[in-house]
Order: structure tokens, then C-alpha cells, then sequence
């Protein structure tokens, strides 16, 4: 493993930077501390920041010396609704939020970077250094592009990376293509007449109807997607009724489909609406689908892609970097701004509880690492 001596001089104030963040962890659309940490840190790399894009989202620009291409490196700022019961000595200070995926960890890796390029610009072209909002609800990538993120910055190439429990400190994966599912969040309002349940003939029952949505949805995995494309949707709520002799008059199911083609999501999405639209003609009662969030899959592009894995090379070694892990099931925001230029998404191993568990914590030895690859990707496009 060779980190970048001038990274590895860094990994203090990275580390330090990623406990403040830590401790006082922000939810979606509410990053307005982080935001301003960020914010006059970059200030005081000599840097000029724009902040309040598509929210709380903060821009740099690095110079290089000479014209060139735009890079554009990502991190992610926002923390998520639950407890932080790590027992770390920087845990965190709010109940119910915690960085819990490790975003207070890419955010201080890409502090890192800037303050490591600010002092050492590139040769030519420059470096976009983008701190991004609200992307555990899925809103903040777009909400930066929709507020003009791209026209005022545009980047040629853009890579972005999430540390990974499930790959052991020291290894990377990044592959080509497909890199992590697309998904959409679903809602199903069905509304019927309700009446007594000894006169079900006199009903339009919208449970029943909710109970054959249920069981058709399974279905369109095994009769309307090729077996060899990955794909999963999962219904996690039926609601209906309250009483033992009611027939109520309304009911409810939601859930998520997922997959890492954007063909195969908009398939089981079509799908979806037919049986929905089946089952009001059969029962009587009126159905609507409505798409909650939705984010499509990340797609890495080749050329991106093999210099992401090249740059990860470089600093951990050829044999601690896998080209062809396959596709996780997640998702990450991230994939919009991928739809707007080529570019990788990376996952760098750090091993310990997985994200999302309450005792999870970023491991800080990851943060010399991150960024040296960071700078390696900007060394390797713009020398």
C-alpha cells in the first residue's frame, strides 16, 4: 500500500475534519453545518467556494496551470435517521442521527483533496470538487444539476467513491457498465366501498384487491425479465382495515423494484401499472401507482472505469484491486451526474459492521487512501 506521502502528511486533519463530522451528523436536506465547515475550509485553502447549490451543496474550482479537461470528484455529505451506538469517543452528539454510511468519511477524504491540490494545482485543465447534499432520500445530485450545476461547472469526466464494508481494508473494486442497482419507491392507493363484513356482495373490497396485486407481483420477475438480467422487487407494506365484521373502504401497498438496467426497471414499472390496472377492472375498485423516489442505476463508463482501477493500482497494488466484482444491489444518487459525464464509481474496502447497522463507524485509515487515489486519477488525466 503507498498512499501519497503528501495525503498521508494530511491523514490527521482528514481524520479530524471526518470526527467533527461525526459528531454532529446532519439529515438529508439539512446540511447546513457540514455545508459551512466545508465551505470556509475550502475559503481557507485559498480556494473560491460556492455554496446553497440545489440546497446545502457546496462547489470549488482548482486551477491547473494550462488549459485542459474538467475533473470532477464527488462526496457525499448527509447522515441518516437512526442511533449512533458505535461507542466511539466522537460519536455521534444527536439521538436519532448517525453517520452511519460513512458520508462524513468521503466528505473529509475530498477535503482532503482539495487542500492537497489547492497547494499542488494540476498541470492543466481543472479540478471540480463537488460536496453533495441529501443522497441517502435520493434528491441531492439532482437537485445540484436542476439548480445548474453542470452549466456553470461542466466536467468533462466525474468520479465519486463509498467505502465498503463487505471488502476487507487495503482492496477496491470498480468494473465497467452496470456498478449499482437503479430503484423506484412505489406507493398503491386502492379505494373501494366499504361495508359489513356479512354483506361482502354489497362491497367493492379493496382488500382483496390489495391481496391480488400482492400475489401477481410476483409474476413480473419470472414472466417479464430475461433470467439472466438482476432484478428484485419487494413489497414491504399491505394495510387495510380495522375492525373483525368491517369490509374497509380503502387499503394500501408499497415497495421497491430494483436492477441495474434502466430497460429492465422501466419493465417491471409497466408491469406494475398493468396489474394495477387488471385488478381495478376485476374488483370494481379504483387503484393508482404513484413513484415515490426513484434513481437509476450507476453506469461506469469503460475508459473511466479502467483509469479509476489503475489509479486504485497505483496505491494499494495490482492483486488488491477487483476489475469484475459483481454489481451491488444498492444505489447512490451519484448515478445522475453519471447520465451528464463519463466517469467511475469506486468502492474502497474497510471491512468492520456494515453501513446502515447502528454500531457502524468509517475507518479512518481509509482517508489517506481515498484520497491518494483521488489524486492519482487527477495526476494520471491532467499531467
Amino acid at each position: 500500500m503507498k498512499p501519497l506521502p503528501a495525503l498521508a502528511a494530511l491523514a490527521s486533519d482528514m481524520t479530524a475534519w471526518r470526527r467533527d463530522f461525526h459528531a454532529h451528523p446532519e439529515l438529508s436536506g439539512e446540511e447546513s453545518r457540514t455545508a459551512k465547515i466545508v465551505f470556509d475550509a475550502l475559503k481557507d485553502m485559498g480556494l473560491s467556494p460556492e455554496g446553497g447549490i440545489g440546497g446545502a451543496g457546496v462547489v470549488a474550482v482548482v486551477q491547473g496551470r494550462k488549459p485542459g479537461p474538467s475533473i470532477g470528484l464527488r462526496a457525499d455529505m448527509d447522515a441518516l435517521p437512526m442511533n449512533d451506538d458505535s461507542g466511539a469517543e466522537h460519536a455521534s452528539t444527536k439521538p436519532g442521527v448517525s453517520h452511519a454510511c460513512g458520508h462524513d468519511g468521503h466528505t473529509a477524504t475530498l477535503l482532503g483533496v482539495a487542500r492537497h491540490l489547492a497547494a499542488n494545482p494540476p498541470s492543466r485543465g481543472r479540478v471540480v470538487l463537488i460536496f453533495q447534499p441529501a443522497e441517502e432520500n435520493g434528491l441531492g445530485a439532482k437537485a445540484m444539476i436542476d439548480d445548474g450545476l453542470f452549466d456553470r461547472y461542466p466536467c468533462d469526466e466525474i468520479y465519486a467513491y463509498h467505502n465498503m464494508p463487505l471488502l476487507p481494508f487495503g482492496e477496491a473494486a470498480v468494473r465497467p457498465g452496470a456498478t449499482l442497482n437503479g430503484y423506484k419507491i412505489w406507493d398503491i392507493d386502492i379505494q373501494g366501498v366499504g361495508g359489513h363484513g356479512a354483506a361482502p356482495h354489497k362491497t367493492k373490497d379493496p382488500l382483496q384487491a390489495a391481496v391480488r396485486v400482492a400475489s401477481e407481483i410476483s409474476s413480473i420477475i419470472g414472466r417479464h425479465v430475461d433470467p439472466m438480467e438482476p432484478a428484485l422487487i419487494t413489497v414491504t407494506k399491505l394495510q387495510a382495515g380495522a375492525s373483525h365484521n368491517v369490509v374497509p373502504h380503502e387499503a394500501s401497498l408499497a415497495g421497491t423494484l430494483r436492477a441495474t438496467s434502466p430497460e429492465v426497471i422501466e419493465t417491471m414499472w409497466n408491469q406494475l401499472q398493468a396489474i394495477c390496472d387488471g385488478v381495478s377492472r376485476m374488483t370494481g375498485c379504483t387503484i393508482t401507482m404513484t413513484e415515490i423516489a426513484g434513481v437509476p442505476p450507476c453506469i461506469n463508463a469503460p475508459d473511466q472505469a479502467a483509469l479509476a482501477a489503475d489509479a486504485c493500482a497505483s496505491v494499494l497494488g495490482a492483486d488488491k484491486v477487483l476489475r469484475d466484482l459483481k454489481p451491488y444491489p444498492f444505489t447512490d444518487d451519484f448515478a445522475y451526474m453519471l447520465q451528464h459525464a463519463p466517469g467511475a464509481y469506486m468502492f474502497f474496502g474497510q471491512g468492520g459492521p456494515m453501513v446502515h447497522q447502528t454500531v457502524y463507524d468509517f475507518n479512518d485509515a481509509v482517508l489517506p487512501v481515498a484520497s491518494s487515489i483521488f489524486a492519482r486519477i487527477v495526476e494520471d488525466r491532467l499531467t
